[in-house]
């Protein structure tokens, strides 16, 4: 839930009366406001008429499918945390769905307590963030206390990230960042050197005991993306083959750390 006194909102997304119907009622039991709808354009005006805090989205979708309803609520309305529900055993679909921006996904047939542990717990990380940026936060929190969720601004080299104003930069230039490729980057720059496995990733990063590994690997790959020169030969998130990943910071120039 949200930290505000009202209910956290979550926008259900799906075709299938009968999966709809289901996840709205264990949800509404939660404690959550549920809005529903079953095609991608009326999700874009649900979403239009009441800003959800969550959204519960099914993958394929007549008319606009998942992936391009993601895009579209991602930019009218910022960054709202997404759970994408795929396919079975559709590796595709979830590597896109996490590419395109999703912070989790559940597969189908998928137990409805579970989707809703899943939505709690998106929400805390998305809440335990705003707080910190308020400077509001107050105990501790689900997973390790990265930057963002401490408040404090953290800066290496090039890469800066301030989580007050929810701003991470590559010399000066603000990067497009997901809610995970924050709190992502946020870990790696507070733990600079030290290798660590998905598994843990998994745990402080994404709050979980268990789940997919893949949706770490993409995360990381991503965020690559966002920050390397040169993607396909990382300089500042290695690869620790049959470990994990390390951030090298970059090395401060001669010049600089006599200045400093």
């Amino acid at each position: 839930m949200t930290s505000d006194a009202s209910p956290a909102r979550v926008l259900v997304v799906d075709d299938d009366p009968t999966v709809a119907e289901v996840v709205t009622g264990y949800l509404v039991r939660a404690g959550f406001t549920v809005d529903r709808a079953a095609d991608g354009h009326a999700a874009l005006a649900c979403a239009a008429a009441a800003r959800p805090d969550l959204v519960v989205l099914d993958l394929m979708l007549p008319g606009l499918d998942g992936l391009e309803v993601c895009r579209r609520i991602r930019a009218d309305q910022g960054q709202i945390p997404v759970v994408m529900l795929t396919a079975r055993g559709d590796e595709d679909d979830r590597i896109l769905g996490l590419e395109v921006g999703a912070d989790d996904y559940v597969t189908k047939p998928f137990s409805p307590r579970e989707l809703v542990l899943r939505v709690e717990s998106v929400l805390r990380r998305a809440g335990t963030r705003r707080e910190a940026a308020s400077g509001t936060a107050t105990g501790p929190g689900t997973g390790a206390e990265t930057g963002a969720e401490t408040g404090m601004a953290l800066r290496s080299g090039p890469l800066t990230l301030d989580p007050a104003a929810h701003r991470a930069t590559r010399d000066g230039v603000e990067l497009a960042l997901t809610m995970r490729e924050f709190e992502l980057m946020a870990f790696f720059l507070q733990h600079p050197g030290r290798v660590v496995g998905r598994e843990e990733l998994m745990h402080r990063v994404w709050g979980w005991e268990f789940g997919d590994l893949s949706t770490v690997t993409v995360h990381v790959r991503r965020l690559r993306e966002k920050i390397e020169d040169d993607p396909a030969r990382p300089r500042l998130i290695s690869t620790v083959w049959g470990v994990g990943y390390r951030f090298d910071p970059p090395a401060v120039p001669a010049t600089e750390a006599v200045d400093a």
